[in-house]
């Protein structure tokens, strides 16, 4: 069960920045090794990773509620891709 714990981020120069809250989940094997795999291709932290994905999903989520598609094109061809 993810826990949450508030806290509040502090910037180099010691001030407060922005407010965050701290998660704690279990990732499944693959998902530790996709979230790997970004890092060593993006050379971006686990949490911009992790912000970047959840953000991502909520924009598709709603596009797809809303009545869009989401479509991949490829080498010339288009995928529709159907989140389950």
């Amino acid at each position: 069960m993810p826990t949450s714990a508030g806290s509040k981020a502090v910037s180099e120069g010691g001030g407060q920045s922005q407010s965050a809250d701290r998660v704690t989940v279990a990732l499944i094997p693959k998902a530790v090794a996709d979230l790997q795999r970004t890092g060593d291709r993006t050379g971006l932290s686990k949490t911009d990773i992790v912000n970047r994905a959840i953000s991502l999903y909520e924009f598709v989520d709603a596009e797809l509620e809303a009545g869009a598609e989401l479509i991949v094109r490829r080498d010339g061809q288009d995928y529709l891709i159907k989140l389950i």
